[in-house]
Order: structure tokens, then C-alpha cells, then sequence
């Protein structure tokens, strides 16, 4: 057999997708509907990449924040830039106060022109917020002027909110480097971080893995569609001449048209889903469409790939189908399917990972051929298995209602094609459990308690130097949604200048507040305390506290220079317990009362209000932060949190979300696909038993039941891989083995529930094609 006999026969096989009467274009439109959307996922994973490093350029080419580098000196090339972020409803807004110096200091990336005091420039999607009557309670604490939109280089996603407003005299607020910094351009000082932690590196891979493997499996299921009429027109050919392996190639050339036409709406899907992309926002992330730029080696790999394996599949699939001129035969008697090699396949991906089990974070990166290899195995492992499971029990049922022998009949004579449906969701059930173990397991790793009691204040406001502790606790209590306030001043004073000297910590508050910090004996206007039993920090506690003894409290005096302030312990102490205060601290030290501290030391103690809230309203903490923002215009208050999560991992578990509402809804799409393309195969099949005298009803339930079989099958396989794979990764990261039950049944359950939305969708086209005259041919 020459090369130009297989091209021959390829093309014909295309000519026969196209020319081939209506039953060739519809089963080739279904085979490109199911590939293209196969495709489209593909093409944005591999633009994933690119879109990640796009944003992360665009989020150094705005740096203004110099923290450890050299200030500058003030030019006619500086800018001094001030951080004025806020946040609101849980959704940051990157804000920045600027002053120009000179007439040659650098322009922000995307702005045009530096606004004036009293003027902004905004992201689109800011603008769009406070013209908005869901942005009222933010336009109160941004009320400048809108002048201007920052263009598409200055912002990271198209739903950022971002602003930038002019100022005058911020040079008086002191230039620190951190929340004020002087600058002669735009850029990250810092180089990158280059260390990378094998577990987080371990995630990524398996994510990776897992949301591509059910794209693949749609793939290759894809060009099948339409199998069984494609083999009984295969028959009409061997009976005008055209031997066994030539049907299959002309079998493969359908196949190949249907692949290459998919790449077609596959490459159209991705550009509409491209712009979509720039008008949504998916867990809090979001991209310009120009983002999402394939590499181009990636994508000819996808365009080089897709078409392969669809002819491969094809002749795989018609191994054992004998195509005769009278007919197709799938062995008069199916051949049972062998278990022994479908065993081989995760067995030898438990065989690559094994290496690895008990490595850690500290034996060096993982393997990430090895990694990829071995999960890749598994998950291929559901693939492989399900056919001979499905094909297993349903040859021992029998007995039941009509509606179920009609089903348990229709998947004895074709449990493969049942099974090729479940496969997909199958291996996504699969992956997501294992990744669920893993995350869960790791979970506590990257996330620390913050220790602060939430059930006793919600947000910190800071205050300025200088402003009334009383009039802004005052303020704060009068804000709506408050329902609580404590208010300290707080600060470290020395015993001596020098390293050598030792500090205490002086707490001013009223005596409402002490007592949330320290068992008091009693408490009037104008007594001082001293707790002890708190948690001592090296020596930052450890002076001994003696009435009449002198401290030094360090100020900021002119020129930005610091001041020593002395200060006396006065006399009068008493003795208190320290107990934990609202951010779960136990503070020794000084505590008094605001006419025991004395007007000469008080620039030397920094005020606080603590804020408990009523939760039952929704939007109470944003009308704290625009009183805050009246207060103390330069300080964002914090929100308190009960935990904190590592940035890196909770930006993995982010994109591992993102690409699974993706893969869902491949799944889903691919699956409708998939259902409605079994429905028009067995068109004359169910006209004919409506003709009979069959119920509707009865054909209804046994649709029904030809899909709950396989797919409860399948997830029982998907958990049982799942639950393997994740005690694999578990044992690599070395952590304990332990099944977070509740994300098993979350995941499994997942899965059966779009399985269920997919039957549901395809009953309206399952009751239209149960009509008699569906029997009518041409």
C-alpha cells in the first residue's frame, strides 16, 4: 500500500463528509460542533500563559511603590506619588494620589495628562461604578472630579478599579517609601522572586492536568459521533468494490473532515469567547481580550494534534467491526472486553508517582515529567475501565419494568458508546477529588491565623497624629452599621537612647477600653496601670516599670527629623493582668488614662479606634470607611479576618476555579452535543415503537435510565481513582491521608448534576422525535 493510495482514500472519505446527502454534512456539523468546542478550550488554556505574564507586566510597569530603595531628591523629572487605595464590597480599588515636581515627571501608564487637585482620572470600570446608583456609597469617598479614563497599558483586567487623582503639599506628609514615594519613573525596582515552592509547583501541574484531560476525552469522543450510520453507509461502498482497509481510511477521511472543520468553529468559538472574556469577570479576575493571545508554537500543536488523533481514533474504533457488503457486523456475539491492560494503565501511573511519595516540600522540586506522566495514566485509567465496568454489570441485569429492560437492552447491544458520554465527566470527577484531597490537606500550610476576634471588632481605623482620639471614636459610633467602638492611643517608649535601650508599650485609653485589655482592680479618669503576664517579645517588654522613672517617646519634629520626648512613669500605679485584646494580643506595660499621659507626650502615642459591627447590614463596613475616610484620608481601615491565605496559593485555587466553571461548561455543551447526536440515530427506532403502541412515558424513563446507569457507574469509578490519586499526591506532599468526604459528595455531585441538566435540556428534542411519522424515508 503506497502513500498516495491513503491520500486518495482520506479525500474521499472528506468528499463523502460533504457531498454525502444530508446525513454526511449533519454528522460532520455534529463531529465540528463537538471538536470546535473542544478546540476553543484548548486555545485558551494555551493563551492562559501569556494572559498571566501580560498582567503581571502591566502590574510592574506601574510600580510606584520604591520601599527600601534610595529616596530621591526633589527634580523637575519627579513625581510624587502617595497610596490611596480603598476597598469596596470586598473588591479592592487601587487608588494613587499624584503630584507632579517638574515638568518632566513620568505620566502613569495609560494616562494622558496629569488631573488637577480636585480631579481624577478612572478605570472604565470604576467610572461605570460610581456613575452607578450601586456605587452612591463610594462616590462619597471619591467626590473628585472625573476627567478622564485610564486607557487599557495603565490597568491589569478589564474590571479593575483603578483611579488616579491630583494633590497639592503632599511632600509635608514626609516621603517614607511605602505609602508616599518620590519617583523619576514607573517601574518595579525589585527583582522578581525566583524561589518556587515544589508543592505550590506540584498544584499548578495537577490542576493543569486535570482541567485539560476532559477536554481531550470530548475530543477524541467527538469524532465518533455518528458512528453507527457512518458504518452502514461504509457497507454500500464494499459492495461497489472497495476492500476492508480502504472503508476504514475512507472512515478516518470523514473523520478528518469533521476534525479539521471543528478547528474551523473551534479558532471562531475562541475569538467570540476572546471578546466576551473582556466584558466578564470570573472569581474576581478579568483580562482584556488582547490578553489572550495563543503562543503560536501551542496552538499548532492543537491545530497539528486534533486532526491526528481523529483519525487515529477512527481506525482504533473500527478494529473490530467487520464492514461487509450486505452489512456491518460487530462480531455476531460481542468479544468481552480484556481487563488485564486496562489495569496496566494506572497501574503504571501509580508506578511513575511512587518515586516521589514521601518527597515533600523539602526534597527538592517534583519530577514534573513524572508528575504529569503519572496523573495523566490515571486519569486515562477512568477512560479505559469504564467501558469494561459498564459493559460488566449490565450483562447481569435483567428483570424490571419495560422502561428499564428497553434501556438495559439498548446498552448491552452499545454499552461502549454509553460509556464514551460518561467518560469525560468521569475523568473530571476524578481529577477534582484528588485536587480537593490535595488542596484541603495543604490548606492549612498557606493559611495562618490572624489571632484577632473577629466576635469582638470587625475593622482598625488608624489615625493621624495629632487627631482627637475622642472626636473620631465619637464619629465612628455615630456611623451607621456600628454598634461598638474602642479607642487607644498606643506607642513604645525608651528608657535611654541607643540600641542598647530597652522599651515599654504605653497604652492611653478610657476605662471602658482597658478593661479590654487588662483586668483592672478599679478604673477612674486620670489612674495608671501596669499589666504584667502579657506576651513578652524578646526585650521589648522586659524594662522594669518604676514610678518616677524617665522614658523617651520618639517623635517627628521639623524636617522630617526624630524628636525624643521624655516622659515619667507616673506615680500611683496599680497592678493589672494582662488579658487578650481585640487583635488576640496580651500587651504589657504601661496603661492609663488620657489625663494620666500629660499634653507634652502625647505626640509620642498613635490613636486607634477598634469597630465592632452589625453584620445584619450589608454595606456597613463601607459606611465606616467613609467616616474613616473624613478622619483620616491617607489610611485604608482594615478589615479584619479570622485567617490569612498565602497570595500564590489562593491565586492557584482562584484559577483552578476559573478552569473548572470552563471545563464545566465544556462538559455540559459537549454532552448536549453528544445526547441530541443519539437521539437522531435512534430516530426511526423510537417512531417505530411509538407506531406500536409504546408510551411516550415508558421511552421517556428508559432515556433517562440509559443515562443514570452509566453515569452513576462512572462516578463510582471517578471516586474510587480520585480517592487513589489524592492519597498518591497526599503521601508526595507528605501529609497525612485523610478523604474530605464532604468535597467527595460535592464533587460527585457536581457531576450528576449537570448530567441531569444535560437530560433535562435534550427531553424536548427526545418528545419531538417520538412521532410515527418519523418512519417516513426518502
Amino acid at each position: 500500500m503506497n502513500a498516495g493510495q491513503w491520500w486518495r482514500d482520506l479525500a474521499m472519505g472528506v468528499k463523502f463528509a460533504f457531498a454525502g446527502g444530508r446525513e454526511g454534512w449533519v454528522r460532520a456539523l455534529l463531529t465540528a460542533v463537538g471538536v470546535g468546542l473542544g478546540v476553543a478550550l484548548l486555545l485558551l488554556t494555551t493563551a492562559l500563559p501569556n494572559a498571566l505574564a501580560v498582567r503581571h507586566e502591566r502590574g510592574d510597569a506601574r510600580a510606584d511603590i520604591t520601599y527600601g530603595e534610595p529616596t530621591l531628591k526633589k527634580a523637575d523629572n519627579t513625581l510624587l506619588s502617595a497610596n490611596a487605595s480603598t476597598t469596596f464590597r470586598d473588591t479592592d480599588v487601587r487608588g494613587r494620589e499624584i503630584e507632579p515636581e517638574g515638568p518632566r515627571a513620568p505620566l502613569p501608564p495609560g494616562v494622558g495628562k496629569f488631573p488637577a487637585a480636585g480631579e481624577m482620572v478612572v478605570s472604565p470600570a470604576l467610572k461605570s461604578l460610581l456613575e452607578s446608583d450601586d456605587g452612591k456609597l463610594l462616590r462619597e469617598r471619591l467626590p473628585d472630579r472625573i476627567v478622564g479614563t485610564i486607557g487599557e497599558s495603565g490597568l491589569i483586567g478589564s474590571h479593575e478599579l483603578a483611579f488616579y487623582r491630583g494633590a497639592e503639599g503632599l511632600a509635608a506628609q514626609g516621603v517614607d517609601g511605602a505609602r508616599l514615594t518620590r519617583i523619576d519613573r514607573y517601574g518595579n525596582p525589585q527583582p522578581t522572586d525566583s524561589n518556587t515552592d515544589p508543592v505550590l509547583v506540584l498544584l499548578v501541574l495537577v490542576v493543569f492536568v486535570v482541567l485539560l484531560m476532559p477536554v481531550a476525552v470530548f475530543i477524541t469522543a467527538a469524532v465518533r459521533f455518528g458512528g453507527e450510520r457512518r458504518d452502514r453507509r461504509l457497507a454500500a461502498l464494499r459492495l461497489v468494490g472497495a476492500d476492508g482497509r480502504s472503508t476504514r481510511r475512507i472512515a478516518a477521511g470523514e473523520a478528518l473532515a469533521g476534525s479539521v472543520l471543528g478547528l474551523v468553529l473551534g479558532t471562531l468559538f475562541f475569538l467570540i469567547g476572546r471578546e466576551v472574556a473582556g466584558s466578564v469577570e470570573v472569581f474576581g479576575q478579568s483580562v482584556f481580550p488582547s490578553y489572550l493571545n495563543p503562543s503560536p508554537l501551542l496552538a499548532l500543536l492543537v491545530a497539528v494534534t486534533v486532526p491526528a488523533a481523529a483519525v487515529l481514533v477512527t481506525l482504533l474504533a473500527l478494529r473490530g467491526v467487520v464492514i461487509e457488503p450486505l452489512g456491518v457486523v460487530r462480531t455476531a456475539k460481542p468479544e468481552r472486553r480484556r481487563l488485564w491492560w486496562r489495569l496496566l494503565l494506572p497501574l503504571a501511573g501509580l508506578g511513575m508517582l511512587y518515586p516521589m511519595v514521601g518527597q515533600g516540600r523539602d526534597g527538592g522540586e517534583f519530577n514534573q515529567y513524572l508528575v504529569t506522566g503519572g496523573v495523566i495514566l490515571l486519569l486515562v485509567g477512568v477512560t479505559a475501565l469504564l467501558p469494561w465496568i459498564v459493559e460488566a454489570v449490565v450483562a447481569r441485569l435483567g428483570a424490571g419494568a419495560l422502561s428499564w429492560q428497553l434501556a438495559v437492552r439498548r446498552l448491552q447491544l452499545s454499552s461502549g458508546t454509553a460509556a464514551r458520554m460518561v467518560n469525560g465527566i468521569a475523568v473530571a470527577v476524578a481529577g477534582a477529588i484528588a485536587l480537593q484531597m490535595l488542596f484541603a490537606a495543604t490548606d492549612s500550610e498557606y493559611t495562618t491565623s490572624t489571632g484577632r476576634d473577629v466576635s469582638r471588632a470587625h475593622m482598625q481605623v488608624q489615625l493621624q497624629d495629632g487627631d482627637s482620639l475622642a472626636t473620631a471614636a465619637k464619629e465612628l459610633a455615630a456611623t451607621k452599621g456600628v454598634q461598638r467602638t474602642y479607642a487607644f492611643r498606643e506607642g513604645y517608649a525608651a528608657d535611654g537612647p541607643g540600641e542598647e535601650a530597652r522599651w515599654i508599650r504605653v497604652t492611653v485609653a478610657d476605662c471602658a477600653s482597658l478593661r479590654e485589655v487588662a483586668a483592672l482592680p478599679s478604673c477612674h479618669e486620670g489612674d495608671s496601670f501596669v499589666a504584667r503576664g502579657g506576651d513578652v517579645q524578646g526585650e521589648a517588654e522586659a524594662a522594669s516599670v518604676e514610678p518616677g522613672r524617665k522614658f523617651y517617646f520618639e517623635t517627628s519634629g521639623a524636617q522630617e527629623k526624630t524628636e525624643l520626648v521624655a516622659w515619667t512613669v507616673p506615680k500611683g500605679l496599680k497592678q493589672a493582668r494582662s488579658l487578650p485584646d481585640p487583635t488576640g494580643y496580651k500587651r504589657e506595660g504601661v496603661l492609663m488614662t488620657p489625663s494620666a499621659l500629660g499634653s507634652t507626650a502625647a505626640p509620642g502615642v498613635r490613636g486607634e479606634v477598634y469597630v465592632q459591627l452589625d453584620e445584619s447590614l450589608p454595606d456597613a463596613r463601607e459606611y465606616v470607611r467613609n467616616t474613616a475616610a473624613r478622619i483620616n484620608p491617607f489610611e485604608e481601615p482594615m478589615t479584619w479576618a479570622s485567617f490569612e491565605r498565602n497570595d500564590r496559593y489562593e491565586s492557584i485555587r482562584t484559577g483552578l476555579f476559573v478552569g473548572a466553571a470552563c471545563v464545566l461548561a465544556l462538559i455540559g455543551a459537549s454532552l448536549l452535543v453528544s445526547q441530541l447526536e443519539q437521539l437522531r440515530e435512534r430516530k426511526k427506532l423510537l417512531s417505530a415503537l411509538v407506531a406500536f403502541g409504546t408510551r411516550r412515558r415508558t421511552l421517556t424513563l428508559s432515556v433517562l435510565w440509559q443515562t443514570a446507569i452509566p453515569i452513576a457507574l462512572g462516578l463510582l469509578l471517578a471516586s474510587a481513582v480520585g480517592l487513589t490519586l489524592g492519597a498518591v499526591l497526599l503521601k508526595m506532599t507528605d501529609n497525612a491521608v485523610r478523604v474530605d468526604w464532604p468535597s467527595v459528595l460535592s464533587m460527585t455531585g457536581v457531576g450528576a448534576g449537570v448530567v441531569l441538566a444535560v437530560t433535562l435540556l435534550s427531553l424536548p428534542p427526545l418528545l419531538r422525535l417520538m412521532r410515527p411519522d418519523g418512519l417516513r424515508t426518502e
